[in-house]
């Protein structure tokens, strides 16, 4: 089969371009997105190096082979420092561009004239970038994006078959009439190339739009003060505890309240206000680690919930996050704020299905407790025994566990 290689080099360069600009407009929509940039640069870079391949015998070698290549091979490593940009990494320019120095030296050396020679050195460095572009992606697997492993299988993919041209001619090295011969075998891997070109494309957008929704539902759950669950995403985490969970383990809610929190913000002002409730919410984290879920249930009430414990581990928690909150916020940027908390501790005791909103209600007592008892104390709510048969619903004795009253 016969192509010709002037239209071939114009279809695949106006891809090229088309991707490309594509690309840099979705990027100017979110210039957050800049890995995006990076790859639409790839792109356009790509086009110049089809251009100049494209000009073989009009122009000498050294502009159309050597430059050309080195430009092709540009791109690729454009591509590569977008992956490490998508994850946060720095792109480390001067170590992309090794491969494009390799093929410029390799260029003037006489040992690599030979076409076959070249042809294995430009496989090879086509093939790392597009290797080193999978791996970028695939260590930074842990991300729950969908779209990422399609584009690490494709790079992994594509970089293969630059190796699979080596034995078929040299790279991007068309003949003298203008004309490609091009067997069963070449035709297969050139319409690769075009389809990857296009494919990889979509899915690099699809992968910065699933991270751009993925950081948007995170942000909706999320408090942007302390960066903890918000009460959304609190109810939401912990509704998915509980169906993977036992119903008949013992549950905990801690529910906290800092104290005189409008009397430190009209007197210090609403930045050190604001620092407390970023103490506190670090504190408490911090302290129940993986054995619960924190969150802020609003203005300076926070949150907490922990599966498969006891009430006495319950509330040595509540007095260790106490006690840290205490130290941490006694000087608040120079000033003596001695902020202290509130805390009430309901206990499901594993005697039956757990529903957060009668377990909540009994911490809402317990906290008041606290509150009227002079602050800075734990109060524990105890359900009283439910008459056999009664359909009411169960009391709840409250027990105050000091540690020492605020000042």
């Amino acid at each position: 089969m016969q192509l010709d290689a002037n239209t071939l080099f114009m279809v695949t360069m106006q891809v090229e371009v088309i991707l490309g600009l594509l690309l840099f407009f979705v990027w100017a929509q979110n210039f957050s997105k800049r890995a995006l940039a990076w790859w639409g640069s790839a792109y356009l870079l790509r086009a110049v190096s089809i251009i100049l391949l494209g000009l073989h015998g009009s122009v000498p070698d050294s502009l159309s082979i050597d430059f050309g290549n080195a430009v092709l091979f540009a791109s690729f490593a454009l591509t590569w420092s977008g992956a490490r940009v998508f994850d946060q990494r720095s792109p480390e320019a001067s170590l992309s561009l090794i491969g494009v120095a390799i093929w410029l030296v390799a260029c003037r050396l006489p040992v690599f004239a030979a076409p076959e020679v070249r042809m294995l050195l430009g496989a090879g460095i086509a093939t790392t970038y597009t290797w080193l572009t999978a791996y970028e992606f695939w260590r930074h697997r842990d991300e729950e994006l969908v779209s990422r492993w399609p584009a690490i299988l494709m790079l992994f993919a594509h970089g293969a078959m630059f190796l699979l041209r080596t034995p078929a001619g040299p790279l991007a090295q068309p003949a003298a009439d203008d004309r490609i011969g091009m067997s069963g075998w070449l035709e297969l891997l050139s319409l690769e190339g075009l389809l990857f070109t296009i494919s990889i494309a979509f899915v690099l957008l699809a992968m910065a739009k699933e991270r751009g929704e993925s950081h948007h539902r995170v942000a909706a759950r999320t408090d942007a003060l302390t960066g903890i669950a918000n009460r959304r995403g609190f109810l939401e985490q912990t509704t998915l505890t509980q169906r993977s969970a036992d119903d008949h383990r013992p549950v905990a809610v801690l529910l906290f309240d800092l104290d005189n929190f409008k009397t430190i913000n009209d007197r210090y002002g609403h930045p050190v206000g604001d620092r407390t409730l970023q103490l506190f919410a670090g504190v408490a984290k911090a302290q129940i680690g993986e054995a619960g879920t924190v969150g802020r249930w609003g203005g300076d009430e926070f949150i907490a919930v922990m599966f498969d414990t006891s009430r006495e581990i319950a509330a040595t928690v509540c007095e260790r996050i106490q006690l840290a909150f205490e130290k941490a916020a006694a000087d608040i940027d120079g000033r003596l704020v001695g902020a202290t908390v509130s805390t009430g501790l309901a206990f499901s005791g594993g005697h039956g299905t757990f529903e957060l909103p009668a377990l909540l209600l009994q911490a809402d007592q317990a906290l008041y407790r606290a509150k009227e008892d002079g602050r800075n104390c734990i109060a524990i709510a105890i359900p009283e025994m439910r008459a056999a048969g009664s359909a009411e619903s169960t009391p709840a004795r409250v027990v105050m566990l000091h540690r020492r009253n605020a000042a």
